[in-house]
């Protein structure tokens, strides 16, 4: 079992926002790993990650199509970065991507 942190966050900040972070909570529970997703979208940053949070992490996955705010709390951390229609189309894809980036 794996631990991971998310960021959502699409242009608008509406839809594919959420949909991303359901898909990689339901991919990631599927696979028996933990994550906590942050979602930057119009309503600001909602579950915002804690640096614990960040810290206990095995690794980090971006599902963004924008900039991610305060990016750098994440320095250091291994970083799956992927754009938010992939991650909506088949989360399985980024926790498959964030595993390979652990194991290397």
């Amino acid at each position: 079992m794996s631990k991971f942190v998310a960021v959502t966050a699409c242009i608008a900040g509406v839809a594919h926002t959420y949909m991303a972070a359901q898909n990689l909570k339901k991919y990631a529970k599927k696979n028996g790993d933990q994550i906590k997703v942050e979602t930057q979208g119009a309503m600001g940053f909602e579950n915002k990650l804690s640096a614990k949070d960040i810290a206990e992490a095995d690794a980090v996955i971006f599902a963004v199509d924008t900039n991610v705010r305060e990016k750098e709390r994440f320095d250091g951390k291994k970083i799956v970065k992927m754009g938010t229609s992939e991650v909506v189309k088949d989360g399985s894809k980024a926790i498959e991507k964030a595993h390979e980036i652990i194991e290397n």
